[in-house]
């Protein structure tokens, strides 16, 4: 293995458990009902189905990132997530949520962010253009 390899190595582990993290640390406040959780889907015209549904498609990108040879499967379903997410936040809800000083866009970014890093570096695993980049 030479030393690109385990650089890359080393930066896709590093975004596939600091993206796993910040979505299964979310999981217990979309769950159990959290206020902030409730007010954000409320506000957005989605609770409680967007919020369970959210929450279900972020434990499934998580385990799917965490298992290299479903990363690029998870980091897509992530990323997905995220961008509505982010849209919601650009759109609707403003950067800032209840008095949170933007740490959840903050942390809706990186999730983005690690999961296109994470596409990046696994885009020949992508079905159908994969062969082609």
């Amino acid at each position: 293995m030479n030393y690109t390899s385990k650089t890359t190595t080393v930066i896709a582990w590093i975004c596939r458990i600091a993206a796993a993290v910040i979505l299964l640390q979310t999981l217990f406040f979309k769950f159990t009902g959290a206020p902030e959780s409730v007010y954000i889907f409320s506000k957005v015209g989605l609770e409680p189905w967007g919020r369970i549904g959210s929450g279900v498609a972020e434990l499934i990108a998580a385990i799917l990132i965490l298992f290299p040879p479903t990363t690029w499967l998870g980091a897509g379903l992530a990323l997905a997530v995220m961008a509505g997410a982010i849209f919601s936040h650009l759109t609707i809800l403003g950067i800032v949520v209840m008095d949170d000083g933007g740490l959840l866009f903050g942390l809706a970014l990186a999730v983005a962010v690690c999961s296109v890093v994470l596409l990046f570096l696994q885009r020949r695993r992508l079905p159908l253009i994969g062969a082609y980049l």
